[in-house]
């Protein structure tokens, strides 16, 4: 598959590896539709380059470290990388939780990241339970100002609300999505109920059906072992990838009326409108080629 014509997607910052995992020996992934080579050049820098047809590699691209992650991009990025500011608290846990791949669009996979209704019955037990499904009114909006899908004001009863807890009760969530293929949630630390706990979704788009993924998480917990932390977690996104690779089709469509939305689809409804007024088509049943 080729590198997308898609300029959208191509002018984006996207995490292609964990920073520590970045060595001298060259490893190769795919972005976009696009081989890459990264390896840690004779300076001791990550350099990322692309693979040729013919073999041979083109020149050095963008990169920036944060949060973990090696970011690249194949365009020219009109913002920066997602600002988290819960990552500069010097009190906070950081729990990179490792690379998930899918055989699914990534957009596909923020959706359900988004998506509440499923706790009860995909997530059976840890993020929600029968009969607590009904998803309570909730705010979405695309905030124009700073070009980013927010859902605010979002509440849901989870038995556990966290690695620490073993009791259930309605917790307060907020949903971001700062760029089409990174989406985060804050919600009230049960630890220090004043401040919230920041996971961020870095999605790295292969292939228009094909991606993946790894949760990082900001957390003000001092109880937890790093161990209970990622168990929590992989079991969660584990039983999400049974949903997004089985879930037809594939790429996401944007037309109005493909998929039959819910009042409780409202994030997924502005996340939708917002990616069309973009143009963005990598991943979408529109083809991004």
């Amino acid at each position: 598959m080729a590198k997308t014509t898609d300029q959208v997607a191509l002018d984006d910052w996207y995490a292609i590896a964990t920073a520590s995992e970045v060595t001298e020996a060259p490893q190769t992934t795919k972005l976009l539709g696009q081989s890459l080579v990264y390896v840690l050049d004779a300076a001791g820098a990550p350099e990322v380059r692309e693979m040729l047809d013919d073999g041979a590699l083109g020149p050095p691209l963008p990169t920036r470290i944060r949060y973990g992650c090696l970011f690249t991009t194949l365009g020219a990025p009109q913002k920066d990388i997602v600002h988290i500011e819960e990552a500069e608290e010097s009190d906070r846990r950081f729990v990179p939780c490792g690379w998930v791949t899918m055989r699914a669009s990534g957009l596909r996979v923020v959706e359900n990241f988004l998506d509440m209704a499923h706790f009860p019955f995909v997530h059976t037990d840890i993020l929600g339970s029968e009969p607590h499904t009904e998803v309570p009114n909730y705010l979405s909006e695309i905030r124009r100002d700073v070009d980013e899908v927010w859902a605010t004001n979002c509440t849901f009863f989870q038995p556990r609300i966290a690695a620490t807890e073993a009791q259930g009760d309605f917790v307060r969530l907020t949903y971001r999505v700062p760029s089409p293929f990174v989406v985060m949630l804050y919600r009230v630390c049960p630890t220090s109920p004043n401040r919230l706990d920041a996971i961020a979704l870095f999605i790295q788009p292969m292939e228009d059906g094909l991606c993946r993924a790894q949760p990082v998480m900001y957390l003000v917990d001092s109880l937890s072992t790093h161990k209970a932390l990622l168990n929590f977690e992989q079991v969660i996104f584990l039983q999400d990838r049974i949903i997004v690779e089985n879930q037809r089709p594939l790429l996401l469509p944007l037309e109005p009326r493909a998929e039959i939305p819910t009042r409780a689809d409202s994030s997924s409804i502005a996340y939708r409108r917002w990616l069309k007024e973009k143009g963005l088509r990598y991943g979408t049943t529109a083809g991004g080629h």
